[in-house]
């Protein structure tokens, strides 16, 4: 037990140290910091949502920057082909003469991949991204090229501008772990950013942590204990997302489409795992899943047409589900 609780506190000043380190260069928005720190410790991709200038890209960066791991940007635009992103094969002259064919690596061969502007690609271009994500590995001409682990994608997109832009696929959009909004800084930040960025002297961003101490926190992640109750719970959420469910509720029977996937619920387990860590526990509470509800599920709600003429948010929802979806598998029963 005593070397489980010193695991448990070093997970938490590595954790510290990381957000910390990208504290340096980013302002604020601490729970997008502990949100993309918490993808890259469960080994999950992100998608961080919001306007220009929020600094979306920079805390990519700066994130590559604090840990020893490959980094490439890709940036999406209408003309961009699978091939840019994940290589091709390419002829080349022989040792011995003659001609042969060599593959040529994308980008995506890297460690973390910032996606900048995902939605400006063509969805033919987006589906590139599809096996990298969810089996990190790429095909190309028969042959399967493994992805260095620890592999992250980390996407961004601005919901404003819609000209020129392709909605990401659902099947896309299920293989993000969370998906952050990055809402616009606070007074006292905002100052704080000018202080930084108009003043001279800008901060720099140090290496605090290498690839093999994220495999370790991963390997961590996994052994926290989920109570079969706490499964439960976590299931029967995702089932209340489901519309004529027999778990459904009044909202989701109303205004919803398709409810979440089984991803949901992987997202909603490990993501609670990280946060009983943080807290110092090596076991999952109900608090913990409650508390990342929205960036694993927002995404994956899809809403009908009677939802979106209304101006139903799919987080309203999800607020709906958790207040009424019972902790206790009793309750449902007796109901």
């Amino acid at each position: 037990m005593a070397d489980v609780q010193a695991k448990v506190e070093a997970f938490r000043t590595d954790f510290k140290a990381l957000r910390d380190e990208i504290g340096k260069v980013i302002v604020g928005h601490q729970p997008i910091v502990d949100g993309v720190i918490t993808c890259l410790f469960v080994g999950g991709h992100c998608l961080l949502e919001g306007v220009p200038g929020l600094g979306k890209t920079l805390l990519v960066r700066t994130l590559a920057t604090a840990v020893e791991l490959k980094f490439n940007r890709i940036q999406f635009t209408p003309d961009l082909m699978p091939a840019d992103i994940i290589g091709t094969n390419l002829v080349v002259e022989a040792p011995g003469g003659g001609r042969m064919f060599k593959f040529q690596q994308g980008p995506v061969f890297s460690q973390v991949v910032l996606a900048d502007e995902v939605n400006r690609a063509t969805p033919k271009t987006q589906s590139a991204l599809l096996e990298a994500m969810q089996e990190h590995s790429v095909t190309v001409g028969g042959n399967i090229y493994t992805l260095e682990e620890p592999f992250l994608v980390l996407a961004t997109q601005n919901p404003l501008e819609m000209e020129g832009t392709y909605p990401l696929p659902e099947a896309q959009l299920d293989r993000f772990f969370y998906k952050l909004m990055v809402e616009f800084s606070s007074l006292e930040d905002l100052k704080t950013i000018l202080g930084r960025t108009t003043d001279a002297g800008a901060p720099k961003t140090q290496k605090v942590m290498t690839a093999a101490r994220i495999q370790e926190w991963k390997q961590l992640v996994r052994e926290v204990v989920a109570a079969p109750h706490l499964k439960d719970y976590v299931a029967r959420i995702i089932l209340a997302t489901h519309p004529k469910s027999p778990f459904a509720i009044d909202i989701t029977n109303k205004y919803v489409r398709y409810g979440s996937s089984p991803r949901g619920a992987q997202s909603l387990i490990l993501a609670a795992k990280v946060k009983a860590l943080l807290d110092g526990r090596y076991n999952v509470s109900f608090a913990d899943v409650k508390s990342c509800a929205k960036p694993s599920l927002r995404h994956r709600l899809i809403l009908n047409f009677e939802g979106e003429a209304e101006g139903i948010s799919t987080d309203s929802v999800i607020d709906a589900v958790l207040k009424e979806v019972p902790t206790s598998a009793e309750a449902v029963t007796a109901k």
